[in-house]
């Protein structure tokens, strides 16, 4: 099983980061990398369940949200080149917040796992991509 592992610490109370990133329909944080958010469906973007299309490419599904521990996961059902319907299989990304108790900042790790033939070349495409969501993120605070 391959996986992609990317973190980065955020100088703000995990509550603030949590209602920025919660809502999986809301990305307006995520600019430069996801410059479009099409929303499939009816549920709310805090709802199992929602779906989304990211920059008319990634076709993705919020699978859980723990509000109480600060987690969401979703799967990448399709997309492009390496995380394509037929070049990935059960692909789970986790995004978990954790509290910096000595500075009262927020620790971001967001990881994913998934099945193909080829997993280093999906850690090698999703693990850029990762990491200038956590980058946008963090100019936000």
């Amino acid at each position: 099983m391959g996986n992609c592992y990317n973190s980065t610490t955020i100088e703000a109370p995990i509550e603030q980061v949590w209602d920025v990133i919660s809502d999986f329909h809301q990305l307006s944080w995520a600019a430069p990398v996801v410059n479009k958010v099409d929303i499939v469906g009816e549920l709310a973007g805090t709802r199992v369940g929602a779906r989304r299309i990211l920059n008319d490419a990634f076709h993705e599904t919020l699978l859980s949200v723990d509000s109480m521990n600060f987690r969401l996961s979703y799967s990448i059902d399709d997309g492009p080149g390496p995380v394509a319907k037929g070049a990935v299989a059960n692909y789970v990304g986790r995004v978990e917040l954790f509290p910096i108790t000595d500075s009262g900042g927020t620790f971001i790790k967001w990881t994913s796992e998934f099945e193909s033939s080829d997993e280093a070349q999906v850690a090698d495409f999703c693990n850029p991509i990762y990491s200038g969501l956590l980058t946008a993120l963090k100019s936000n605070f």
